[in-house]
């Protein structure tokens, strides 16, 4: 009851914005629900001048909820059938995550950018957009303002993608008989899930596929998301080197994130049963409620994010999202043609 009367106003001011938020995504899935929801909470917020009623409920969503939607993201993985598949995939994987970490480390120290927002850029563009910050966030002790930026800079890369990639690989001369170049590439080189299934299915579409392509797509990008467990343990390390250097102690079971080992276990619930033979099906109204769940944390986040300043800040960002981009697409593209994949 007490946890009621201190965050429910909160929970429900978010809740407001981030249902038909949810199906405007659905509708227009190049944008996708997160987007719609961080972009109506920087609005809104503009406009509501005493939150202090609100606030509370705010940020348990912003931080409770986003680790929770994490969690749930581990059932939509079957590690099996992910591992099985993705074996071709996983040196182009490697390679791509590796590069967009050093374009981020390297410019983050040329551009003089924040280190958590280049980190949230960084790990967002490499390896599953939204579901990475959002791992990632909690991990680093970044603010709501950090991950509205990266959330921004990753939003606006998707939509170039998906706009631009089936044609890009019409013009590189990508197989049209089957998906499979152009799936891993789109698996590889784009990064929020919603974007990754919009440029498979407009390359599914162009040349008659089915679904081909987008399978191949989507089980590459499932691949890429189990980076998210060795990521977050690594940054949490590192967090707690640096804090012992600069003379503050803070263990590194502090910063452990608790809520990976949950999404692992979930990931092995879903791959237990269903090698026992239960159906995967079973599992999608979990994998819904985690995409819900993001739209909703993104909402409460948007509501903390000042937008006057993210866009006077938000030079440089864009810049290292933008080589980051260019870096993953780049290395894909590379990589295919090394393996013989393309």
């Amino acid at each position: 009851m007490e946890f009621v009367k201190k965050n429910g106003k909160g929970v429900l001011f978010c809740l407001m914005i981030a249902v038909p938020c949810q199906l405007l995504g659905k509708q227009f899935p190049i944008v996708g629900g997160a987007v719609f929801a961080i972009l109506a909470g920087m609005l809104i917020t503009l406009f509501v001048k005493d939150k202090t009623n609100l606030q509370s409920g705010i940020t348990f969503v912003s931080k409770k909820i986003l680790q929770w939607a994490v969690i749930l993201l581990g059932f939509g993985l079957n590690l099996s059938v992910v591992l099985q598949t993705g074996k071709q995939s996983l040196p182009i994987i490697v390679m791509t995550i590796t590069t967009s970490l050093v374009i981020a480390f390297v410019l983050c120290k040329v551009l003089r950018i924040p280190g958590k927002i280049s980190t949230l850029i960084g790990v967002g563009s490499s390896i599953c957009g939204g579901s990475a910050i959002a791992a990632t966030a909690p991990v680093i002790d970044a603010d709501d303002e950090e991950v509205a930026q990266a959330i921004s800079v990753i939003f606006f890369f998707n939509v170039i993608a998906a706009l631009t990639f089936p044609v890009l690989g019409s013009l590189l001369h990508f197989c049209t008989t089957n998906g499979e170049a152009f799936g891993i590439f789109a698996g590889t080189a784009v990064n929020d899930t919603s974007s990754v299934t919009a440029t498979a299915s407009t390359w599914d579409s162009m040349w008659h596929l089915g679904s081909a392509t987008l399978d191949k797509a989507v089980t590459v990008k499932l691949t890429r998301t189990l980076a998210i467990i060795p990521i977050t343990l690594v940054l949490a390390l590192v967090r707690t080197k640096k804090s012992g250097a600069e003379g503050k102690k803070v263990h590194f079971k502090k910063v452990f994130p608790i809520f990976i080992l949950y999404f692992i276990g979930a990931s092995l619930i879903t791959t237990i049963a269903v090698n026992a033979g239960v159906s995967a099906d079973v599992f999608t109204p979990l994998k819904e409620l985690s995409k819900f769940f993001i739209v909703l944390a993104m909402a409460a986040i948007g509501l903390n994010t000042n937008i006057i300043k993210l866009i006077k800040t938000g030079g440089k960002p864009l810049a290292l999202g933008f080589c980051c981009w260019v870096g993953i697409a780049g290395m894909s593209l590379l990589m295919q043609h090394v393996l013989g994949l393309w």
